[in-house]
């Protein structure tokens, strides 16, 4: 059997736990954020663990997680 290609773009964006849940970055901080509230900012820091219907579709870009 070949190897399996992992999307480079998932590669990039997307990480799994030592459970095999999907984390990612918070969406939303990327420019615009003096329309946002401070709330909004200070709970966007850091990185999110996906819900379930969307790490299924990304545990498929990520073929050995």
């Amino acid at each position: 059997m070949p190897k399996l290609k992992t999307k480079s773009g998932a590669k990039k964006r997307f990480r799994l736990t030592a459970g095999g849940k999907v984390r990612s970055q918070q969406a939303g901080k990327r420019h615009g954020m003096i329309k946002r509230t401070k709330k909004f900012i200070r709970n966007a820091r850091g990185t999110t663990i996906l819900k379930e219907q969307d790490a299924r579709i990304v545990r498929k870009f990520l073929p050995y997680g």
